[in-house]
């Protein structure tokens, strides 16, 4: 799916820590927020800054795979802005912000990409994968479907 051409845009990657979310003024960050926080505590605070201070016109998050906890909070708060101020959300894989490497699950389960499947990997060392919000997402590849990804079965 190509990504909508909206004069601004908001990017929240919430998977992993530090939760970041990225401003964009047609496709080009201008703004960063990052924080150590839980997810719970500030990704309300972050976002209502940012629509108070930029017109934006469409949501963009990482729906999978990481923290699911953080994915389900992320898409009830994006939702919920969804419904009440009319602003699109869509949902994109967290590999697209950590150069496709793995990423924590539980444990030392970590999900790994490989080709277009996604699954678990037990790693006794812990890759080092860090997430950074992309300077351009002009041809950011977004998910079909906007809802959390589950890869993991109920425990």
């Amino acid at each position: 799916m190509q990504n909508p051409s909206h004069k601004y845009q908001l990017l929240v990657i919430s998977i992993a820590s530090p939760l970041l979310v990225g401003v964009y003024a047609h496709g080009k960050l201008i703004k960063t927020f990052s924080s150590e926080k839980k997810t719970s505590d500030i990704l309300l605070p972050i976002i209502k800054e940012a629509l108070e201070d930029y017109p934006i016109e469409s949501i963009i998050y990482t729906r999978s795979p990481g923290s699911y906890m953080a994915t389900k909070l992320t898409y009830i708060m994006l939702k919920t802005i969804e419904i009440v101020r009319d602003i699109p959300c869509y949902g994109c894989s967290g590999f697209l912000f950590n150069g496709g490497q793995p990423i924590k699950a539980i444990g030392n389960l970590y999900f790994i990409k490989e080709k277009e499947t996604i699954i678990t990997k037990k790693y006794e060392q812990p890759p080092l994968a860090q997430f950074s919000l992309p300077q351009r997402i002009h041809d950011l590849e977004l998910d079909e479907e906007s809802t959390p990804e589950y890869l993991l079965p109920a425990v």
